[in-house]
């Protein structure tokens, strides 16, 4: 079993290692810049599955709340970056939540959901805000459009990964898992915040 985690580690560091594979947003303001955009960074998608992890340990209805609620106010940051619309802090923020959500998935803290919709939201808005940042008005509806699909596919991916490890059907291993990918989240949060 610690061969495969190891296995998965090694491909997602990889995968995301270049960085310079990023499409220019202010060149490319299309569909798949947008697309590829969230594939490109370890804090995107860290923050992305752990999400969509949080939503798996909470079931039922935080399946579709807890995601929707994060891509639909990522959108709203994005179209108020684009408006021209300032916001202050972004990347401190953007690394806070890859700290807090993922000490929420590693503590396991039985949250309402729409409490867990409302936290995940605030972080969305910078996060959305920041792509707008990047970009300007040229090609924003493709490239909203895009990375709103992947981001919605990182969730899902979270989101299969927290019902694989077993963690709803309450089995200790699943629940170690899904705890050990939330702590993985906040250090990686932790060292992008103090290496850079």
């Amino acid at each position: 079993m610690f061969k495969r985690i190891a296995f998965a580690a090694a491909a997602l560091f990889t995968a995301t290692a270049p960085a310079f594979a990023h499409l220019n947003p202010a060149e490319h303001g299309s569909f798949m810049a947008g697309f590829s955009h969230p594939l490109f960074g370890l804090d995107h998608i860290l923050v992305m599955v752990a999400v969509g992890l949080w939503a798996a340990t909470l079931g039922q209805r935080a399946l579709m709340l807890v995601p929707a609620a994060f891509v639909g106010t990522m959108v709203l940051g994005f179209a108020a970056a684009i408006l021209g619309a300032p916001l202050l802090l972004v990347e401190p923020v953007i690394l806070a939540s890859m700290v807090f959500i993922g000490l929420m998935v590693a503590l396991a803290i039985p949250l309402p959901v729409a409490g867990v919709a409302g936290v995940v939201a605030f972080f969305a808005f910078f996060h959305g805000h920041a792509h707008g940042g990047e970009l300007g008005a040229a090609g924003a509806l493709q490239f909203a459009a895009g990375f709103s699909l992947a981001t919605a596919l990182l969730h899902a991916a979270g989101i299969a990964a927290g019902l694989a490890f077993g963690h709803r059907q309450k089995d200790v291993t699943g629940g170690t898992l899904t705890r050990i990918a939330g702590l993985a989240t906040a250090l990686a949060g932790l060292w992008l915040a103090f290496a850079g």
